[in-house]
């Protein structure tokens, strides 16, 4: 199974970024605590080069915590500065801006010693689709500022919306890039709903998630499932292991045959949603 999915709004919105980055002090890049590096757009790099970085590792409660501690000393050996958080959760934002202010006070003291006072840190919002800027946008600044939605695509243009005196936030639109050189980073990406399931084959993906699982976590799918119930076990093919959770859930079409898109659907919503557990589908190198 190929992934690709670059349309062209996607385009613009670079183009839009590469003119906008001159404004700002620092680009703040929200992944997937799930791939941390898989849901890293690799322009983020080029586009920030020469400004403070801040990584905010989203979705970390649906993420595996000990693999969440390997991805943040993996980023910061990297000199990045480096924050976990659940988005919807506004307890983890007084940490944000801690850090914030940690990341630019290089900047801040030049404004100090230029007799520029209480000029705020102006930050850009960045990252692939579905990752959570928005949600992350409306809990840092305690009001729905900006659109959200559980679909990758949904903010389309640029806002910039200011928090307090110290802070000023640029949203962006997600953007994948043009070409996945590795098609596990789509797979990855896929799994995690940052490409439209409407241009997928769910029933190939959630086979390929079954095999992520049996390596990775063992027992997941037996502890949500009972497939051993069915006398199936993780050793057995993906499509055996989908036929167990389909007849787990009743997951049953018309004259009692098997519904195996059903029972895929059904198992990735439940990955996406934290219901196999926290788990994370990359470690660092």
């Amino acid at each position: 199974m190929q992934f690709q999915w670059y349309p062209g709004h996607m385009t613009k919105a670079k183009r839009q970024m590469q003119e906008d980055i001159k404004l700002i002090d620092l680009v703040i890049e929200l992944v997937d605590a799930r791939i941390p590096l898989s849901s890293r757009n690799p322009d983020i790099d080029e586009l920030g080069r020469n400004k403070a970085r801040l990584i905010l590792m989203n979705k970390s409660d649906l993420a595996d915590e000990e693999a969440g501690k390997l991805w943040s000393a993996y980023f910061q050996k990297k000199g990045y500065y480096v924050v976990s958080l659940d988005s919807r959760n506004r307890n983890g934002m007084k940490q944000v801006t801690a850090v914030v202010m940690e990341a630019c006070k290089e900047k801040i003291e030049r404004d100090r010693k230029r007799g520029i006072m209480n000029r705020p840190v102006r930050a850009m919002v960045v990252g692939i689709p579905n990752v959570g800027k928005s949600t992350f946008i409306n809990s840092y600044a305690g009001k729905a500022c900006a659109k959200t939605g559980n679909k990758p695509g949904v903010t389309k243009g640029k806002q910039w919306i200011r928090l307090n005196k110290n802070v000023e936030l640029l949203d962006t639109p997600g953007i994948l890039w043009p070409k996945f050189e590795d098609q596990t980073v789509g797979l990855k990406l896929a799994l995690i709903g940052a490409i439209k399931d409407e241009i997928l084959n769910i029933d190939e993906l959630s086979l390929e998630l079954i095999k992520v699982l049996t390596a990775y976590y063992p027992g997941a799918l037996q502890a949500r499932y009972g497939t051993e119930e069915l006398d199936i076990d993780e050793t057995a093919a993906p499509a055996e292991i989908l036929r167990g959770i389909a007849e787990n859930r009743r997951c049953v079409a018309k004259g009692g045959e098997i519904d195996y898109s059903k029972a895929a659907t059904l198992l990735i919503d439940e990955f996406r949603s934290g219901k196999l557990g926290r788990i994370t589908l990359e470690r660092p190198d």
